[in-house]
């Protein structure tokens, strides 16, 4: 258990400092269903992010998830991965 204190002048928000592969690994928790549920939206929205950061194995996983959802929760998804780029970068 972490028994420091956090800094929070100097700490920066995962957003701001999100790499690809943090961005594949929330993919991933949300489509295997980690947290007890699948959320193929946010696991696509995540996957999307990867993808546009780099993460060329995003890719493929995207398209798996894609394939298991209608238009309209692929155009949810990519909503969310565009809001999330407009106010994180």
């Amino acid at each position: 258990m972490f028994q420091g204190q956090i800094d929070f002048e100097t700490a920066t928000p995962i957003e701001a400092s999100a790499i690809q592969d943090v961005l594949f690994e929330r993919g991933l928790y949300w489509a295997s269903g980690r947290s007890g549920i699948v959320d193929l939206i946010a696991a696509h929205k995540w996957f999307n992010l990867a993808a546009l950061k780099g993460r060329v194995d995003a890719i493929p996983m995207r398209r798996e998830v894609a394939e298991m959802m209608s238009d309209v929760e692929i155009a949810a998804a990519q909503r969310d991965a565009r809001a999330w780029m407009t106010t994180t970068h």
